[in-house]
């Protein structure tokens, strides 16, 4: 009797055994690299902004330009909000007065930038010249993985307008998972610049 049990052990405990041990076998896995989820951008669309303020452009159609009502903002103060990417460009406009108010708001505007500098691994300006507009400007990039503000740019027409912006996320800065919506907010930018009238 004991022979019997025994063999029944045998034939019926072994293979579980095996088995297990060959399910358990081969690549024991490795860690899967850090994904971020993918972002739909919505194709490329522009609407104009013509109102009282001193100066027009054209914004993404996906976006709203909302007039900034802080206690803190000054005239014609506003922002671009994109509700889909939970981001901003606020735009802040100076009237140039005299001659060296132009030098300070371009200080101001340097000085925004290489506030960033701390988490920057590189900043790259681009130079826009648009003479038969009276529109000329600076494009910065500004590089690295927690930068508060990505892009910021500012636009003159030397003599009596100044329009400085700032893109901002209201998430935690992490621009590596954001370089889809900043490369595709920069192309906006870029439209901004090309579209941007003085009145």
């Amino acid at each position: 009797m004991r022979s019997v049990i025994f063999r029944f052990f045998l034939l019926s405990f072994f293979p579980a055994v095996i088995g297990l041990l060959i399910a358990c076998g081969g690549d024991p896995g490795s860690p899967k690299p850090r994904a971020y989820p993918r972002i739909a951008l919505p194709e490329k669309s522009y609407q104009a902004f013509d109102s009282v303020f001193p100066y027009r452009l054209e914004y993404p159609a996906y976006a709203a330009f909302v007039p900034d009502e802080r206690e803190s903002a000054e005239p014609y103060w506003a922002d671009i909000v994109f509700p889909e990417f939970s981001g901003r460009i606020h735009l802040s406009y100076k009237a140039i007065n005299h001659p060296g108010e132009l030098a300070e708001y371009l200080e101001d505007s340097r000085n925004f930038v290489h506030r960033h500098i701390p988490k920057a691994t590189a900043i790259d300006e681009e130079i826009f010249l648009r003479p038969e507009y009276d529109v000329y400007g600076t494009l910065y990039r500004i590089r690295g993985k927690e930068a508060a503000s990505p892009l910021q740019f500012f636009a003159t027409d030397s003599v009596d307008h100044f329009l400085r912006g700032a893109l901002y996320f209201e998430v935690r800065p992490n621009n590596d998972s954001l370089a889809p919506v900043i490369q595709f907010v920069e192309e906006d930018i870029r439209h901004l610049f090309h579209s941007l009238r003085w009145e």
